[in-house]
């Protein structure tokens, strides 16, 4: 079963200090892999993060806990982000 979310992305950032951390799953976080934090979804699996501005899909595994700012639902890598061509936030459908 496919559960799908429209919500607000945010993404973590080289310059916060959260690369090569240790994600809640146990392994580092990097920035450059295709990777995603969410607060509910089971970890090692895939979403896929579609922007819906210009329809760009991208798959990442989910390997933290996140994001804690309300109203938004998963925190995207860079990598993740610039797949699908993210500003700083985005309205967009997780599948």
């Amino acid at each position: 079963m496919t559960k799908e979310e429209t919500c607000i992305a945010s993404q973590y950032d080289v310059g916060d200090g959260y690369h090569g951390r240790r994600t809640a799953s146990g392994e580092r976080f990097n920035t450059y892999a295709l990777t995603a934090a969410h607060r509910t979804r089971r970890f090692g699996s895939y979403v896929t993060v579609t922007n819906k501005s210009n329809g760009r899909p991208v798959r990442v595994r989910i390997t933290d806990r996140g994001p804690f700012i309300k109203g938004r639902c998963i925190d995207l890598s860079r990598a993740g982000a610039n797949e699908i061509s993210m500003g700083v936030t985005i309205r967009g459908m997780v599948r």
